[in-house]
């Protein structure tokens, strides 16, 4: 079974790059913006343009054109987060062997872990850096 980590202080986390890939994987379109917290809207800005999904980025797979005002409600359901995701989703898998390090975000180092099938697992965070260990009882 693979299982996809982080191996550095920080966080779990993907690139741009590693985003946008995953959700065409997934077949959704991909839209960054950045909130600006004078005027309350949210920006559309470019792939290349963003250093790292940092603070005031998001990612939506709708469109809602240059500029949007900032309601939760109205992108809610189309928001994409990263760290929802199934650590053993395939497309994520993929993700991060086919870019290497670039799907690495400005806080994450991330790699592909195998571990025998049917091992019932939970992964531990230590300041960001993450192990896998297998279930056990503990009091």
């Amino acid at each position: 079974m693979k299982i996809v980590i982080n191996k550095c202080y920080g966080g779990f986390g993907l690139s741009t790059k590693a985003i946008k890939r995953y959700l065409e994987l997934c077949g959704k379109e991909c839209f960054f913006y950045n909130q600006d917290y004078s005027s309350k809207l949210y920006n559309k800005i470019k792939e290349e343009v963003i250093k790292g999904m940092g603070f005031g980025n998001i990612t939506l797979t709708k469109d809602y054109g240059e500029s949007f005002e900032g309601n939760w409600k109205l992108f809610e359901k189309d928001y994409f987060y990263e760290g929802n995701l199934e650590r053993t989703d395939p497309n994520l898998i993929k993700v991060v062997e086919e870019l290497g390090k670039e799907a690495d975000n400005w806080a994450s180092e991330l790699r592909v872990i195998e571990i025998p099938d049917g091992i019932e697992y939970e992964i531990d965070d230590y300041d960001g850096i993450e192990s896998i260990h297998e279930k056990h009882r503990s009091w």
